[in-house]
């Protein structure tokens, strides 16, 4: 609990289309609106495409943000479909290794999975004649 507030604005996530290998940029603002300094620790969110059959949000980054009272940065949380978490991906057990489906992505950040304060997506498409 946080003894300040705090506003998560103006949300650009780069690239809005890719082809699931390259990695995603998740920028917004956090500003301290209350009176006292304090932290706040934005995260990212990411929801598969419905197919996936996954949860409706997974937890793929977030930022400990210290400000003064009034004070205003920019975060970017990067989206690394390499990374170990494999966020962009679900397992198939079947050809048994990760598989990133295309579709649309939804891009959330908020201070919670049950506060999300901003929203927007993506859409991973293989590009024809590859294959995932």
């Amino acid at each position: 609990m946080s003894y300040t507030k705090f506003d998560i604005s103006k949300l650009v996530v780069t690239p809005k289309t890719t082809d699931g290998t390259k990695k995603i940029q998740v920028s917004f603002f956090v500003e301290n609106t209350g009176k006292t300094a304090g932290a706040e620790v934005p995260q990212v969110y990411l929801g598969l495409p419905k197919v996936a059959n996954e949860p409706p949000k997974r937890l793929v980054g977030f930022e400990k943000v210290w400000l003064k009272p009034g004070e205003k940065k920019r975060v970017t949380i990067t989206i690394d479909s390499a990374a170990s978490n494999h966020p962009l991906s679900i397992w198939d057990s079947n050809a048994d290794t990760w598989k990133t489906l295309d579709g649309e992505y939804n891009v959330y950040v908020g201070n919670s999975s049950d506060h999300v304060t901003l929203t927007d997506s993506i859409q991973v498409r293989t590009p024809a004649g590859h294959s995932k």
